[in-house]
């Protein structure tokens, strides 16, 4: 029994002690294992840790020589700029130093210079004295001879020169004008046909009222309205004078706003047909035709920038040009005359060997200033100059809008021709037209400016105001005065009067000697 417990005991130790032995063995191999393969994954930490020190070393190495070497190219610069420093340096003081001694030599020059010119004074001064004493002396032996003063001998010399230099600048002068008829009338004619001829004309007569045709008198009832409420409404609306009267089928508009009187033409017209007329919708027809009215302004200035081929206008200028649709001056169309002006303006600037374009530019926009949209005090020559140069355009054309009534003086080529373009354009027969007693008055007024002048025994205002006849006494003026009478008389009627094309002044002089035989 006791052997038999005991024989497994023993077999168990010394299985245990075998399992012991190859446990530890095993442990102990794979030991051996980690310690190597430590061993190997440390080798290759360590060689790639030397690596890695070794790029940044060899980077930071880099970047220090890189460092260094642009310190070193900015320490060279900076002694570059110091040497090219030294040697301006040393060039002006060198040229300090050589100006000094020119300086020097000048003064010198200069003192000995004048020293001379000391010297030569006094000199001149002496004999500048022996001169006055050979002179008083000169002249106590004229005086003495002639039996005349020196103040009076000087008087009878000047009157004398005086009358000799009158008829020889007269004399001059009509040569001058003489040649100058001859040569510049005949070229200057040709041009203003050819531009008159190539030019299309047209008369446009307007009034400051219109008469708006109806078909029946129970519209004007209704236009009128209940106690007049309507016309009163529209005439709130649209700022013009409704006439109603016994006149039949005829309604007639008055204002001197040609704008106005379109607007309240076309409401009108619209009320009539639509055929609700009351206050309300008037205001509405009203508002409605002013926006219209506008549009058409724009599109009629596109127009007529268009067919003029006139380019880059600021859009009001544009409107402006618009406007002039529904302007007239003396009865003729503002529109039409700016188009008929810039054409001849055109025509005459190639004649001339001038930029057309841009004289049409200038004849197209030389009235702008008759259609402002505020009350000013300015000539519409200078405000019309003032809206060009606002909405920039060109020095030339702004000079040649305020200079084609002489407002401001002309510094181009454009101003003479637009002038010139603008009262062949007023001018020409059935252009415009005036009122009988303006008319007249301008004749008299002629009359009265000539007759004002010392010498005029009559005057005569011939070929509706366009020549005019200055009789002269024979006894009163000569006939070297009757030249300048009517220089001075053509330049105050340019200065003090308003005309359109220009005025010719024939001075008369004449002799008669009569007698009888008995």
């Amino acid at each position: 029994m006791g052997l038999t417990i005991a024989i497994p005991a023993v077999c168990f130790a010394v299985g245990a002690g075998l399992s012991y032995l190859f446990f530890r063995y095993g442990l102990k191999t794979k030991y051996d294992n980690i310690i190597k393969e430590a061993e190997t994954e440390a080798e290759v930490i360590k060689k790639n840790k030397l690596l890695e020190v070794k790029e940044k070393f060899l980077n930071k190495k880099a970047d220090l020589e890189k460092e260094v070497a642009l310190r070193n190219q900015k320490i060279q610069q900076a002694e570059n700029k110091l040497k090219q420093r030294e040697m301006v340096l040393n060039q002006k003081q060198d040229e300090v130093q050589r100006k000094r001694n020119e300086a020097e030599a000048i003064k010198e020059n200069l003192e000995a210079q004048i020293a001379i010119v000391d010297q030569k004074k006094l000199e001149w001064d002496k004999k500048k004295e022996e001169l006055e004493v050979l002179h008083a002396q000169e002249r106590e032996k004229l005086e003495a001879i002639s039996g005349l003063s020196a103040e009076e001998a000087k008087e009878r010399l000047i009157d004398s020169l005086k009358e000799e230099a009158k008829t020889e600048a007269a004399s001059y002068i009509n040569d001058i004008m003489d040649d100058a008829k001859m040569t510049a009338n005949r070229e200057a004619k040709r041009i203003v046909i050819q531009s008159i001829q190539r030019v299309a004309t047209e008369t446009a007569i307007e009034n400051s009222v219109t008469v708006f045709h109806i078909d029946s008198d129970e519209i004007k009832g209704r236009i009128i309205g209940r106690e007049g409420r309507n016309i009163r409404a529209l005439e709130a609306a649209t700022g013009v004078e409704i006439v109603v009267d016994d006149t039949p089928e005829a309604i007639v508009l008055s204002a001197f706003d040609p704008v106005r009187r379109e607007i309240a033409r076309l409401a009108l017209h619209q009320l009539v047909t639509d055929g609700r007329i009351h206050p309300a919708r008037i205001e509405e027809v009203v508002a409605k035709v002013k926006k219209q009215v506008e549009e058409e302004i724009i599109e009629t200035g596109k127009r007529t920038t268009i067919d003029l081929g006139i380019h880059g206008l600021h859009p009001e200028l544009i409107r402006i040009i618009g406007k002039m649709k529904y302007r007239s001056s003396y009865g003729q169309n503002l529109l039409q005359h700016a188009r008929e002006t810039a054409n001849l303006c055109a025509v005459m600037a190639s004649e001339l060997g001038l930029n057309p374009k841009k004289a049409k530019r200038a004849g197209l926009l030389h009235d702008i200033g008759k259609v402002p949209d505020e009350e000013n005090e300015l000539p519409h020559a200078l405000y019309g100059m003032k809206l060009a140069e606002k909405y920039k355009e060109k020095a030339d054309i702004c000079n040649a809008i305020g200079a084609h009534h002489d407002e401001v003086e002309m510094t181009s080529l454009l101003a003479p021709i637009v002038q010139v373009c603008d009262a062949i354009s007023g001018a020409r027969p059935g252009a415009r037209r005036e009122i009988v007693e303006a008319y007249i008055k301008r004749l008299n007024d002629l009359e009265q400016l000539a007759m004002s002048y010392p010498g005029v025994t009559k005057t005569y205002a011939i070929q509706a105001g366009r020549e005019l006849r200055v009789i002269v006494g024979a006894d009163k003026i000569d006939d070297k005065q009757t030249e300048s009478l009517s220089a001075d008389i053509a330049k105050k009627i340019q200065d003090e009067m308003t005309y359109p094309g220009q005025v010719k002044i024939t001075v008369i002089r004449e002799t008669r000697a009569v007698s009888f035989a008995k």
